[in-house]
């Protein structure tokens, strides 16, 4: 068996209708379904909840649970707020520009662009508190190369020691990071 394709990734919300608004109003995705149920499918639990489907463009799709008789939504606390985050890509340097004008330009704090040699990145929140990401790519084939030959002993060392291997120092290098500007 070999996955197709991602089907939807879904995450809890606080509202859903908040949430699709804020979807379609600041990252142009389409409301494409609602699904609501008073009792799990799989579990048979009895517990409502609104299951949202926003178009992310090219058949992925991201999805939003409000459950509202379970304890309130938060976060995994022993898990920086930078690690989980939802990562979308975006075709222009740009893009990534004027979509941050118009988050910061709509009150929503905005980090970045943030330099990462092989995709540049612009980082903020949703309503519900999720960390999302819009990234343009800007690596060259020679970089996606390099990279690729390294992937294996990076993994290999990373598990014997915890420790960042060296094979691709040359991201973070001053002159790569200005090259990928």
């Amino acid at each position: 068996m070999k996955i197709k394709q991602i089907h939807h990734v879904a995450y809890r919300c606080i509202d859903a209708k908040q949430t699709v608004d804020w979807y379609v109003q600041h990252l142009n995705m389409d409301f494409v379904l609602a699904i609501a149920e008073n009792e799990v499918p799989s579990t048979k639990a009895p517990d409502p909840y609104m299951h949202v489907f926003l178009d992310a463009g090219h058949g992925n799709v991201l999805a939003f649970f409000e459950l509202p008789t379970q304890a309130p939504m938060d976060r995994d606390h022993n898990t920086p707020a930078w690690v989980q985050h939802l990562a979308m890509e975006v075709d222009t340097l740009d893009e990534l520009l004027a979509a941050k004008e118009r988050l910061s330009g709509a009150g929503i704090a905005v980090i970045g662009p943030v330099n990462h040699t092989i995709f540049q990145s612009i980082y903020f929140f949703d309503p519900n508190g999720h960390r999302l990401e819009l990234a343009v790519n800007t690596a060259t084939p020679q970089m996606m190369e390099k990279l690729d030959a390294v992937k294996w002993d990076m993994l290999e060392e990373w598990s014997r020691t915890r420790k960042a291997p060296k094979h691709a120092a040359w991201m973070h290098a001053p002159a790569a990071v200005e090259g990928a500007a």
